[in-house]
């Protein structure tokens, strides 16, 4: 992938950039397995995952800066000044078509950028998602309500320019620090909900939910989850950091029973959205803590785990001693993931994959599938979806 960005020296968020992707590919894949290496076997490893390598972000996160008439879309430089990137080489492409469009919006509307060093402003980001069928949600973070006006007379042009876009809001995010929305948001638009369908399934993403970045690379992390979980075919499953309830929906089937816990209600709100748009009344979502709020409850067949980078913690030792006699751990910090495998010494690491979720970037998610020593051993091959 060639970037006029990085060959200017204005972005260096693509670490890789100019890599050739086969050996990028190689070296994560070495890296990873290297730091998994007491816990997971070479031979566990299946060939590794890969979309495209450029053209795969469905969000762009867009930090805007600059002056009223001239903002700037992208990142901040050293100084806090603002560093313009939307024509981004990573974004999809209605992704691609929509932001300079938005861009041209959003700087004939008045609205005044945030400057980090005054901390003057109102407008801090444009967070934009495409959906696989070209939808868009279009998300301002303002500083204050105060421009809440001009955001709605900006609604009738940003529709007729991008006649897909879906749901617009406004979040505010008061604080001065390095965050990247508030906890409120204002949905302008009669649709609540992004959908994003993923081969059979559809999630139905609220405002302030979380996806991965990469549509391509996530259908297939959830194909492979499918395939390794119907092997054993459990009665009882439970998605534990579910997110919008990505595996619990790729995992439902007649006659098993999901469940789902996530901290975040909005998440949640997306995950039953979800379920209740594909007719799966046998699986339930809940808000809670994974640990504290299933300490009572009967440890299931399953467990699948998708936690954010920190790891889970105190839940390893809870996966431990549960008895629970197939865990599928999803990771995108392999340092965190050894760490809680080594809590886990008698849940053996069986299969694993890497998924390239971040072409240019040394980030990856990992999939591993770890089995009680004692549990029945599934004689099928490693599905290679």
């Amino acid at each position: 992938m060639q970037c006029d960005y990085f060959d200017a020296g204005v972005c260096r968020s693509c670490a890789l950039m100019g890599v050739p992707y086969p050996v990028q590919l190689a070296r994560t894949q070495e890296a990873v397995a290297t730091t998994l290496r007491e816990h997971v076997p070479g031979s566990a490893w299946s060939d590794p995952f890969a979309g495209p390598e450029q053209g795969f972000r469905n969000k762009a996160k867009l930090v805007v800066a600059g002056t009223r008439g001239r903002p700037t879309f992208g990142v901040l430089d050293g100084d806090g000044g603002g560093v313009d990137l939307r024509h981004c080489g990573l974004y999809e492409p209605p992704l691609a078509r929509a932001v300079p469009v938005l861009a041209d919006l959003v700087s004939a509307s008045g609205l005044v950028p945030y400057d980090v060093p005054s901390r003057q402003g109102e407008l801090k980001h444009l967070l934009v998602t495409s959906s696989p069928d070209g939808e868009l949600m279009v998300r301002l973070v303002l500083r204050s309500p105060g421009q809440l006006p001009r955001v709605r007379e900006l609604l009738e042009p940003l529709v007729a320019a991008l006649p897909g876009t879906r749901v617009v809001s406004v979040n505010l995010q008061p604080e001065h620090k390095a965050v990247l929305e508030g906890p409120e948001e204002i949905v302008l638009t009669p649709a609540q909900t992004l959908p994003m369908r993923l081969d059979d399934v559809t999630l139905q993403l609220r405002p302030q939910s979380f996806f991965q970045t990469n549509t391509v690379v996530a259908a297939g992390l959830y194909r492979q989850a499918r395939a390794w979980v119907e092997e054993a075919g459990p009665e009882t499953l439970w998605d534990l950091y579910c997110g919008v309830g990505g595996f619990a929906l790729h995992l439902a089937t007649p006659g098993r029973a999901v469940l789902g816990v996530e901290r975040s209600a909005e998440a949640v709100a997306s995950a039953r959205a979800s379920a209740a748009g594909q007719g799966l009344g046998q699986v339930r979502f809940e808000v809670g803590d994974a640990t504290s709020y299933l300490a009572a409850e009967a440890p299931p067949a399953c467990v699948v785990v998708n936690p954010p980078r920190r790891g889970i913690g105190p839940l390893a030792g809870w996966l431990e001693a549960s008895g629970v006699p197939r865990v599928l751990y999803s990771s995108c910090n392999a340092t965190s993931l050894a760490r809680d495998l080594a809590a886990m010494p008698t849940l053996r690491a069986r299969r694993a994959r890497l998924f390239d979720m971040f072409p240019q970037s040394r980030h990856s998610e990992v999939l591993v599938e770890l089995v009680r020593d004692e549990a029945p051993q599934p004689s099928a091959a490693i599905a290679r979806s």
